[in-house]
């Protein structure tokens, strides 16, 4: 679905430097480029840690490049931005959506309209209030704001009523996904008075989150402090947040030894050293699925012969060996193993087998060699190179281009092969919906889509969260988008994190991070 707190590679939602942050925005139609500017202050420019107390200090390889959430959209870095949005809805240790700044909500008897009422007296960081009319805002601005990366998440709602503090959703087709929609990924809420002009929130967020932004240092640093409104303020325990964007992976540990930093997003390589210094180094569970991604509008993969060679050719241990240390895992679908939409009648359905790749290749009618393919990547990339030679064992020449604007020709869909990965969504038919549909951002074969998928999908929205069946209708609909000739799913990398040990426990919200709860003892 980043991507992730993940690791360097291509795709929207993956761990990056600030280049491909920017990719990341470009890649889901965000015209908007963030222009550095003089440090800017929400609050008179006080440095977060001056007040004393507990203090964060987290180094991010997700440093936001946007903080208008709109403009940032449902990449890794909206981890980040949710120090200082809010969300109607958030996701808890099952993966269910469960109140954030909506007490609670209701759907009407058709399924086509939801009713969020939001908690009383609450206010931006702004002194605004969060109400209904906040929710329409930001609703409508997420649709209609020319650079908005999240219009494409938000097709099922059609219009908004605010009622004080009630908004009324009303919706194109029965969904009964929105509440799993509407979390932190895809509709953190700015204050609308802030939001009124987005080139100056996309540099200092105004939310009503559990943090408050104090001062940004454009793509460097962000300094924040407790949010004595928030809803939940009483069960946050940090005072401060020093948040930085990440060095280079290899200094990463000693920061964290000397106390530079005491909380980071881990590349894989770097896990022996940080045990040794004595640092807790964890999964944080997620949703993250990387991919070969198959143009099938486009010789050679407009033979069904030959994308079967592929898929057969893929060896996912491989990937999980050389690239992540041991911690991620195969996969050959856009989720885990265990979670509701992991489909177990699809498992394995194209094992390894570059004997078998050879032989389809043959009754495809191409001899070993004659197949020459360009795999276009954004940045150097190991997780290329074993493509390369994975199906180089199957006779299948591929040869790495790298091109910095590759963003551009994979969303437009006029790539023939590539490769990307995301960290999912928290609502599984999004998904489904963005690997497999016609219109999907990581469908590289747009229009095409297996048949099937259209109508299992549509099942998955019109049937609710908590029906016995939904499940079983989920599980069919992940076995109809696995038909997809476009996709070949290789392996799951960790949302892998060190951390002091003076930082409690965070809760396994899959793919989020929470700071419910969490506290920090002794000197920082």
């Amino acid at each position: 679905m980043p991507a992730h707190l993940i690791t360097r590679r291509p795709g929207a939602d993956r761990r990056s430097s600030k280049r491909a942050g920017r990719l990341r925005a470009a890649a889901l139609g965000t015209a908007f480029v963030a222009v550095l500017t003089p440090v800017l202050s929400a609050c008179g420019g006080d440095s977060a840690a001056s007040s004393g107390g507990s203090t964060l200090k987290w180094t991010s390889s997700y440093f936001p490049t946007h903080w208008d959430p709109v403009v940032g959209g449902s990449g890794a870095q909206f981890r980040e931005l949710a120090l200082a949005y809010a969300s109607l809805t958030r996701t808890d240790e099952s993966g269910k959506a469960v109140p954030d700044l909506a007490k609670s909500w209701e759907y009407n008897g058709r399924g086509d309209e939801i009713t969020f009422h939001l908690r009383s007296g609450l206010k931006f960081s702004d002194g605004e209030p969060v109400d209904g009319a906040a929710v329409k805002a930001a609703v409508e601005r997420a649709q209609k704001q020319k650079n908005s990366a999240l219009f494409g998440d938000l097709t099922s709602i059609e219009s908004v009523d605010a009622d004080g503090l009630d908004a009324v959703l009303h919706l194109s087709q029965v969904d009964y996904q929105i509440p799993q929609l509407l979390g932190q990924r895809v509709l953190q809420i700015a204050s609308p008075k802030a939001a009124k002009n987005p080139g100056k929130l996309d540099q200092n967020p105004v939310g009503a989150g559990p943090f408050v932004v104090t001062q940004v240092i454009p793509g460097t640093k962000a300094l924040l402090k407790k949010n004595p409104d928030y809803w939940d303020a009483k069960n946050i325990h940090i005072d401060n947040v020093e948040l930085s964007s990440a060095p280079d992976a290899s200094t990463v540990v000693s920061g964290l030894r000397t106390g530079v930093y005491n909380f980071a997003d881990l590349d894989p390589s770097q896990a022996s050293a940080a045990k040794k210094a004595g640092l807790d180094v964890f999964v944080q569970p997620g949703f993250n699925a990387s991919n070969l991604s198959l143009n099938v509008n486009k010789a050679p993969f407009d033979n069904d012969k030959v994308v079967d060679a592929v898929r057969h050719a893929v060896n996912r241990e491989e990937f999980v060996d050389k690239l992540t240390f041991g911690y991620g895992e195969v996969t050959d679908q856009p989720f885990p193993k265990g979670y509701e939409a992991y489909d177990p009648e699809s498992e394995d359905a194209y094992p390894y087998d570059p004997a078998k790749s050879k032989k389809l290749l043959a009754e495809a009618g191409y001899k070993s060699g004659d197949i020459k393919l360009n795999l276009v990547v954004p940045a150097e990339d190991p997780q290329a190179e074993i493509v390369q030679s994975q199906l180089a064992k199957a006779g299948i020449k591929v040869t790495i281009k790298i091109d910095k604007n590759w963003a551009t020709p994979f969303f437009a869909k006029d790539l023939t092969f590539s490769l990307y990965g995301t960290t999912g969504r928290d609502s599984a038919a999004q998904t489904l919906t963005a690997h497999f549909g016609p219109d999907g951002p990581l469908n590289l074969s747009t229009p095409y889509e297996p048949d099937g998928f259209e109508a299992a999908i549509a099942k998955v929205r019109e049937t609710p969260l908590d029906a016995p069946d939904y499940t079983r209708v989920l599980q069919a609909a992940t076995r109809a988008g696995l038909e997809s000739k476009a996709l070949v799913f290789t392996y799951s990398q960790p949302n892998l994190i060190a951390k002091s040990k003076s930082i409690s426990d965070l809760p396994k919200n899959p793919a989020h991070i929470d700071w419910t709860g969490v506290t920090i003892s002794g000197a920082n």
